[in-house]
């Protein structure tokens, strides 16, 4: 008999459990596992107005190859995007119109970006292809982290905005 009653509390335990998480994903609550930005709470806050450079936001990545393949390689979580993986939260730092250098860093309009060094092999040493360089297309955002392991643009290049969930605003965050 003990079995059944512990059975049936974990059962309603867990239950309440999804059912919260769900509740919070619907209110535009999200948790982030990944160091490119601080570990905790986030929520998605939409804009009152345009995306501007400076802005962390929530963004799915398109279901491209090379997302795919970021997919494969653990770069990206399984999410909701398209290709099942969970949006970015990232740094806007270029819009529309402004070029970028990738060298052994990125440069924006000819200034350095700092800690923007591009890395020649992941964490399991295989070999990471960088985005050539060039201009930000319409409708298009180029997207960092400063933490040195991010898988962001310097990648896989500028993204379009019309994959833009919202703001990134901390509700409550550890940065380790």
């Amino acid at each position: 008999m003990n079995r059944l009653v512990w059975f049936d509390r974990i059962s309603r335990v867990s239950l309440f459990t999804l059912g919260f998480i769900v509740l919070l994903g619907a209110a535009g609550f999200r948790v982030n596992l990944t160091p490119s930005e601080p570990l905790g709470v986030w929520r998605i806050v939409e804009p009152d107005r345009p995306i501007l450079v400076g802005d962390l936001v929530f963004i799915c990545p398109p279901d491209t190859d090379a997302m795919r393949e970021a997919r494969a390689r653990r770069y990206l979580r399984f999410g909701l995007c398209a290709g099942r993986v969970a949006p970015l939260i990232k740094m806007v730092v270029a819009t529309s119109g402004q070029v970028i250098e990738i060298h052994h860093d990125v440069r924006i309009d000819g200034r350095p970006l700092p800690h923007s060094r591009v890395a020649q092999t992941d964490g399991q040493g295989r070999e990471m292809v960088h985005y050539d360089g060039g201009v930000v297309p319409p409708g298009a955002v180029f997207l960092h982290s400063e933490f040195p392991g991010s898988f962001d643009s310097r990648y896989f290049g500028p993204l379009p905005m019309d994959g833009t969930l919202g703001l990134a605003h901390e509700v409550w965050t550890y940065a380790p």
